[in-house]
């Protein structure tokens, strides 16, 4: 008789979380209905985990007496972003269960390492080259041509740490001294990409795989404005994605999620963009449109659980509510229709560029959606090229 695979934790037993945004909030409210109880670890007192968790300790990730807190706490520890110390990883993956390890995070949170990282993986990327100084910067630019990306290789994000460099005036303008504290940067190759796709896969402990349908996303400002799923593209570019992405997830050994974004081309191709090893903002659809969400799959991949199924059942769009968007938002929550569900993450302050939650809308057609997002007023229409990417035609 073939044995089964044995689970880390059970119900009743705590899950730490090293972290307290959205995403840690999302996956407590996951894991409430499993039986699980959570303690979180954030900076931030009144974080939206923290509103959600049993336990919060209020403190820096290199705290090393919270640190000791939180392991004492829980049983299993995830963490739901990158920028959390490599070494407060390593440390506690000693002393209790931390399935998603420090070795995918210590790869995923350096886009030089990333890079490398998927070229091993045997999946297609951008030309890219190591920038350390500003002649390094110029003989890149020479190899891979106008115009080109430089990027931080930590700590950006929403498009933050990245500069578009289209000539030799774009360079003068960097910031002074960019150079100057010798850290690493990445010059990628400029690509004409006509769709950003994104697949998010889960794979547990025991090496059993998922993978969530495609989306494909819109960016506003460097940051995410919808995701669409199902992904309006051709059924052989949802099977490539799909492929690279498990293939991604076993080359590097991934426990947990993977979320992999690619470039599509207008020919079909697919290159691979960058990852994260969490839950992922495109992947927020799962929540109200698959018989699974991103969240509770988190869980049971890093507890030793069966995977649950990650088949769609209606179709989606994703649409974020940043700060700008909340007055309008306020205005028209009392009339939702009962197939939009909204998703408020708790955060106090409305800032310009700030996920504040978002609104998932069900069952209804692409223009249908469409047309309701663009009469709310919420956020400005979309504009013929975004609508081009959504709808796969100009419209």
């Amino acid at each position: 008789m073939e044995e089964t695979p044995q689970a880390l934790i059970s119900p009743g037993q705590t899950i730490g979380i090293l972290g307290g945004g959205q995403l840690g909030r999302m996956i407590i409210n996951e894991g409430r209905k499993m039986g699980f109880h959570f303690v979180t670890l954030d900076p931030d007192p009144d974080c939206p985990g923290a509103q959600a968790s049993d336990r919060h300790i209020a403190a820096q990730y290199d705290d090393w007496a919270a640190v000791a807190k939180l392991a004492g706490q829980c049983d299993l520890i995830v963490y739901e972003f990158e920028n959390i110390p490599p070494e407060v990883v390593e440390h506690l993956e000693k002393i209790k269960p931390l399935p998603q390890g420090s070795r995918l995070l210590k790869t995923t949170r350096h886009r030089l390492r990333e890079k490398k990282a998927l070229r091993q993986a045997g999946v297609p990327v951008a030309r890219f080259q190591e920038v350390n100084t500003f002649q390094d910067l110029m003989q890149a630019v020479e190899e891979l041509g106008w115009p080109a990306v430089l990027k931080t290789t930590t700590g950006g994000y929403d498009g933050k740490g990245q500069w578009i460099l289209h000539s030799r005036d774009d360079m003068n303008r960097l910031p002074d001294g960019l150079f100057r504290e010798g850290k690493p940067f990445i010059l990628e190759e400029w690509v004409p990409f006509e769709k950003e796709i994104s697949v998010v896969v889960a794979r547990s402990i025991h090496g059993e795989m998922a993978a969530f349908p495609p989306a494909v996303n819109v960016h506003r400002n460097h940051i995410l404005h919808l995701s669409v799923s199902p992904a309006p593209v051709s059924d052989s570019v949802i099977r490539q994605a799909v492929h690279w992405a498990k293939q991604i997830a076993e080359s590097l050994e991934v426990v947990g999620l993977i979320a992999v974004e690619m470039f599509c081309m207008e020919d079909g191709r697919l290159l691979v963009n960058e990852l994260a090893p969490r839950p992922h903002n495109s992947g927020h659809y799962t929540y109200d449109a698959c018989l699974t969400s991103q969240f509770e799959q988190l869980i049971r991949a890093v507890a030793g659980l069966p995977l649950g199924p990650a088949e769609q059942v209606k179709p989606a769009v994703m649409v974020n509510l940043l700060g700008e968007h909340m007055e309008m938002f306020r205005r028209h929550f009392p009339r939702l229709p009962g197939d939009i569900k909204p998703h408020w993450y708790g955060k106090k302050e409305a800032k310009p560029g700030r996920k504040m939650g978002h609104l998932t809308l069900l069952g209804r057609s692409m223009e249908e959606a469409v047309q309701w997002m663009d009469g709310s007023g919420i956020w400005p229409p979309l504009t013929r090229q975004e609508k081009k990417v959504i709808y796969n035609r100009d419209s």
